[in-house]
């Protein structure tokens, strides 16, 4: 008996969050190996490897290291970049193929909101082929949110 797939607007992540620093700031967090590094990945992560070509049709390959010493690849390219409002791109979390997985693939897109000298991000991604997939997402992103307010509060 084959399932049905669930509904697309339940495999799309969607997390807000209001960043107590200029858009311009937040943003370029978001643009610099070095700036990435300390954090990108959930809490207890370490970014080992981190390359990135920032230019619309350029690639990132990220290496995310757990606590347990496992490591975590993420890889894709850059779809859309219009400086300091929104970035998108694809990601990749598997070793299979995209033409032979479909699913192998979701479109992450930040949006970057002015208000009044803080930043309200919105991150979005679509589409997970289960809702586990997009629960498991959330709570890895919510843990990188977390480090990245913390982070643009010390620069």
């Amino acid at each position: 008996m084959k399932l049905r797939p669930e509904p697309a607007e339940q495999r799309v992540l969607v997390l807000t969050r209001l960043l107590n620093a200029p858009r311009s700031l937040v943003f370029k967090g978001w643009t610099r190996p070095e700036h990435l590094a300390r954090w990108w990945g959930p809490n207890n992560f370490t970014l080992p490897f981190c390359e990135i070509d920032f230019r619309e049709g350029g690639v990132y390959k990220f290496c995310m290291r757990a606590p347990d010493g496992s490591d975590h690849w993420v890889w894709g390219a850059y779809r859309e970049i219009v400086e300091p409002e929104r970035l998108a791109f694809t990601w990749h979390r598997t070793s299979i193929p995209a033409e032979d997985n479909p699913w192998a693939v979701t479109v992450v897109t930040v949006t970057f909101a002015e208000q009044a000298g803080k930043t309200l991000l919105t991150l979005h991604q679509a589409a997970f082929q289960k809702t586990e997939e997009r629960d498991d997402h959330n709570g890895g992103w919510t843990e990188c949110l977390d480090r990245l307010e913390q982070f643009v509060a010390m620069i």
